[in-house]
């Protein structure tokens, strides 16, 4: 199976920590340039001298994705720095405010539709024409079970939403870009070891909460949350050759979870 990415440039975007940094290192184990891009400087630069400290070839941008001048900025500077795009992974996320939708304020639905939906687009957007120019190309997209196998997470609203919607957004996508060699998946993670909980907000769940109990080994596979590095695994398969005739597919990643809980 050929995962061998020598001589191809990769932008991840929310690369500073979790799912994406992860992705960031195996793309560049893989032989990617890679260009982390994050929120936070800090993290982005973590990263990027970690794969520099180990051979690799990387570089921080510190953008907000629902910024369209900072997200094009970004993707330029991709090219400018790196020599190209081939590879774009869709991942910067947050899960936002939970809630009861009677509650939820328009800005906290607005904060977590434009981090998650909004910013797949403006990052889709404007990496096709210099994924187009290298002739092709891989968009992997990090969608959830949230708002696609599961829908009894209580207060996430928003988030499901998002999820969903960037799902639909990447089929879409990948109808339309299949004409220059540009293939784009969704990957659908369950329970993953990150620090998403760090910008996760609750207020008055207990009155839209079931009272749902899952087997002490849960999930079926495991009965462990995931580690990033396995959610990466998957996406060097998606952005390689290995996975050259697959697009417009999604991926569940989450131990078989929602299949007992849907």
């Amino acid at each position: 199976m050929n995962t061998d990415l020598t001589g191809k440039v990769a932008l991840v975007t929310g690369g500073g920590s979790g799912i994406g940094a992860a992705t960031c290192r195996t793309l560049a184990q893989a032989g990617a340039a890679i260009a982390i891009l994050d929120l936070r400087p800090g993290p982005a630069q973590t990263v990027a001298e970690a794969i520099t400290a180990e051979g690799g070839r990387a570089i921080a941008i510190a953008a907000d994705v629902t910024d369209e001048l900072a997200v094009s900025a970004a993707v330029v500077r991709t090219v400018e720095e790196l020599g190209g795009l081939q590879i774009v992974f869709a991942n910067a996320g947050i899960n936002g405010m939970q809630t009861p939708i009677e509650e939820m304020t328009l800005d906290e639905w607005r904060a977590t539709i434009d981090t998650n939906l909004t910013g797949t687009f403006l990052t889709t957007k404007h990496s096709i024409p210099h994924l187009r120019a290298a002739g092709g190309g891989a968009i992997v997209v990090t969608a959830s079970v949230n708002g696609t196998r599961l829908f009894s997470a209580p207060g996430y609203s928003a988030y499901s939403t998002s999820k969903a919607g960037q799902a639909t957004f990447a089929r879409m996508a990948a109808t339309e870009l299949a004409r220059w060699n540009i293939r784009v998946n969704t990957i659908i993670p369950g329970s993953i070891r990150t620090n998403i909980g760090e910008r996760t907000y609750r207020r008055n769940l207990e009155a839209i909460t079931y009272d749902v109990k899952m087997p002490e080994k849960f999930p079926p596979l495991g009965a462990r949350v995931a580690d990033p590095t396995e959610v990466a695994d998957l996406v060097l398969y998606l952005v390689s050759d290995a996975s050259r005739y697959v697009t417009g597919t999604e991926v569940v990643i989450d131990a078989g979870l929602t299949l007992l809980r849907g």
